[in-house]
């Protein structure tokens, strides 16, 4: 009986997907307008905070450069800390 089944998904033509008729619910375009959604109303609730409490408002932009900035000091302290290792070695 196991063989039999095996048989039937190896041989038979198309996929489980297409015998049940099976789509994905959102496309893809669709997945990331919501992530860049998701964005925004995360850093308006942010800026909502900050307001209330007196602070200045973050931008994209402005997070954007904060993330390369400590990308950037993060690369530093690596290739120094490589530097000392190999100079260890």
């Amino acid at each position: 009986m196991v063989l039999v089944f095996l048989a039937i998904g190896r041989w038979y033509p198309g996929s489980g997907a297409e015998q049940i008729d099976w789509r994905p619910t959102r496309s893809i375009e669709y997945e990331a307008q919501l992530e860049l959604d998701d964005v925004d109303q995360m850093l308006e609730a942010q800026n909502e905070r900050r307001r209330a409490s007196g602070r200045r408002e973050l931008t994209e932009d402005g997070i954007r450069a904060e993330v390369a900035d400590e990308e950037r000091r993060r690369r530093e302290r690596y290739e120094r800390y490589e530097a000392r290792r190999r100079l260890e070695d």
